[in-house]
């Protein structure tokens, strides 16, 4: 097991089998709440946490660590251009300074996170504090691909790394993933039940019209 010197650091291990790793957690209490954002016409805001984050985490062992989230947009197949992955994540822990990770698009076919379609891209946040790190892109999902994955990987080992985040709410919204050794699963309990992880996308319809009625359906469906 490592020690963490850094705020109040708990670590876990993760589960057994293939995730051996160890899993570093600072248990903070959170100090920043999202302001919800509902988009337009034009862009939406693709979430599954709440806007409030209960804990980061890292890892031992950086490279090939993946997180991420999964969507389809088959009800809205005209949104298919991704404008901006939002990656919640702290500048103050676990070394006090940003250190950069990588950003990538994954096809979701069969239930589970496939072929990498877009990147891995290199970001590095410059914001400070915690809070959301916004990365802008321009990029359209290809034909075909309704459902996605968007994911970032911690890349750096531990201490030397940015952390991920996890929101305050315990029920498990069943989207969010955990990738080692080539391996996707379902993101495992790291902090009690809590397991939605505060990644977002924003995607957009710039090439296309649609009507203001599926909009309010998606709406409903990611808000």
């Amino acid at each position: 097991m490592r020690t963490a010197a850094s705020l109040a650091a708990l670590i876990c291990m993760g589960v057994v089998g293939a995730w051996s790793a160890d899993c570093i957690v600072d248990g903070a209490p959170s100090h920043f709440a999202a302001a919800a954002r509902a988009g337009s016409d034009a862009t939406l805001e693709l979430k599954w946490d709440n806007g409030t984050r209960l804990a980061f985490f890292a890892t031992g062992t950086g490279a090939g660590y993946w997180v991420g989230n999964d969507w389809d947009l088959s009800a809205i197949p005209r949104y298919r251009a991704i404008t901006k992955i939002k990656v919640y994540s702290c500048g103050d822990w676990p070394n006090r300074r940003w250190d950069g990770f990588r950003l990538g698009i994954y096809a979701f076919a069969g239930g589970t996170p496939g072929s990498l379609l877009w990147g891995p891209t290199y970001f590095k946040p410059t914001r400070t504090g915690d809070g959301w790190c916004n990365y802008s892109m321009g990029w359209t999902l290809p034909a075909g691909n309704r459902a996605f994955a968007a994911a970032a990987e911690l890349y750096y080992n531990w201490p030397n790394c940015d952390s991920f985040a996890l929101d305050t709410n315990p029920t498990f919204l069943n989207h969010s993933w955990r990738c080692q050794n080539g391996r996707w699963e379902k993101l495992p309990r790291l902090v009690g039940d809590f397991r939605n992880l505060m990644l977002r996308v924003v995607v957009n319809n710039t090439a296309f019209d649609i009507a203001p009625t599926s909009v309010g359906r998606v709406k409903a469906l990611y808000y």
